[in-house]
């Protein structure tokens, strides 16, 4: 507890250190965050497309319609207000409502209604809309398939389905203005008197009618297209940028962290051990350690990546092996220096054994290039890390900031101007590094007390 409270003296002292310890804490609460409350799932599926069709491809972050004198229409999920069933002599009706109070000054690209339902028979499905104006248009009714067991169904109507414009052009004498060749969604959305987009309050209304009692409708949605999604946009992909770089804050502080604290802990025990011993035992220490210290450590990763495995657990452990040498160099000039002091040799002349004189005498005295060695060791650890995953060497299950940058690069997302999914991550990787940094060097007067 006293050592904690000297670090964090000694990290306070100074406006760097305090900075650095701020960007920590906010890094700290957002791993947390990002742990408790967004689901597992949704990393577990990064990579799963299916997981991610109800997304729009490539949309703008919702947050630029502040800057905007003419809002982007914004892609809606709406899950059902209400749900109403009607039951008479053989029959029920099962209805569903969904309401968007619509303020964009666009149409949007298009809707989806997805539905589940249980059922036995042939139940018909009907679909209409409310419009601000009161105006009500019937989309859409056809049979569902017949089955003779009851049995979950499960679909999804477009906003491009044929019996939906034949049914929006019955109703072509509303308007003041052709609607045949206008997308559905545009008819849907615009005023009678001008193609403008007319704004308010919309309600959809999705009806099942069956002679089955037990017939039940289940995670329906309607999905309302739009070119702005969540905090950070979306990708080629649909996925929301948001959880990626939300899940990449943890995955990158494990990452740097694991790599670092036992990388220098490695090079730090095995340095003053050999520091110590001296002689031939030390010789052919660093005699390995310099074999170790030649390897090139990049090239080796990346031929890792491609001739065994890029799971970002054999990562981390090359990172550990090639992470200590550096360290073991350095700590063990230290303790040359260290082991030559009087209260080591008395240690010696009262006959202590040497693992406690180095554990309880010598390592102590290093602790402050230590400790400083691992803040300024985890930015090293992370860029390695998200330089192998942009390169495409990277685990691709995982959504670490580096495979995001990578995704990016290969959909040309700079060429495209999609700097949404190339700024965020970038800027957490600086962030990030930045902050052990300036932690770092904030330990750079730190002393243990004896």
């Amino acid at each position: 507890m006293g050592l904690f409270n000297d670090l964090s003296a000694n990290v306070l002292k100074s406006r760097v250190g305090i900075t650095g310890a701020g960007i920590l804490l906010c890094l700290v609460l957002v791993s947390a965050f990002t742990i408790i409350f967004i689901p597992l799932d949704t990393y577990k599926q990064w990579n799963n497309p299916s997981s991610w069709t109800l997304f729009p491809k490539s949309a703008l972050p919702s947050w630029v319609n502040i800057f905007l004198a003419k809002k982007i229409p914004e892609h809606q999920i709406l899950d059902n207000t209400s749900t109403t069933v009607q039951t008479g002599d053989n029959a029920r009706k099962i209805m569903q409502s969904f309401e968007t109070d619509y303020a964009f000054d666009y149409f949007p690209s298009d809707f989806i209604y997805q539905y589940t339902a249980k059922y036995q028979g042939t139940p018909v499905l009907e679909f209409d809309v409310t419009r601000p104006d009161g105006m009500t248009l019937h989309l859409l009714s056809y049979s569902l398939p017949n089955l003779k067991s009851r049995t979950v169904f499960s679909d999804k109507v477009f906003s491009t389905n044929e019996s939906i414009r034949k049914n929006i052009l019955l109703a072509s004498d509303r308007f003041a203005f052709s609607i045949v060749s206008m997308p559905v969604e545009e008819v849907v959305f615009s005023k009678t008197d001008a193609h403008e987009v007319l704004k308010g309050k919309y309600t959809f209304v999705a009806k099942i009618s069956t002679t089955d009692a037990q017939s039940i409708m289940d995670d329906s949605k309607l999905i309302i297209g739009g070119k702005v999604f969540g905090l950070i946009g979306t990708d080629e992909q649909r996925r929301d940028l948001a959880i990626g770089l939300l899940w990449g804050t943890p995955l990158a502080l494990f990452i740097g962290i694991t790599v670092s604290v036992v990388s220098v802990v490695s090079g730090l025990v095995y340095g003053v051990f050999a520091g110590y011993k001296g002689g031939k035992t030390d010789e052919s220490m660093m005699r390995f350690n310099d074999i170790i210290y030649a390897l090139p450590a990049l090239p080796f990763l990346i031929i890792l990546a491609v001739t065994i495995s890029n799971s970002i657990f054999l990562m981390i452990g090359f990172l550990m092996i090639f992470g200590w040498v550096g360290i073991a160099k350095v700590s063990r000039s230290m303790a040359l220096q260290i082991k030559n002091r009087q209260f080591v040799e008395a240690s010696k002349a009262m006959g202590q054994k040497s693992s406690k004189i180095i554990f309880k005498h010598i390592i102590p005295q290093i602790m402050p290039y230590a400790l400083a060695s691992i803040a300024i060791s985890v930015p090293a650890a992370i860029t390695t890390e998200a330089g192998l995953s942009f390169l495409g060497l990277g685990d691709p299950s995982f959504p670490t900031w580096g495979q995001i940058l990578h995704d990016a690069s290969k959909h040309g997302a700079v060429t495209r101007g999609l700097w949404w999914w190339v700024i965020p991550p970038g800027i957490m990787i600086t962030i990030t590094g930045l902050a052990f940094v300036f932690v770092g060097n904030s330990l750079d007067t730190f002393r243990i007390k004896r």
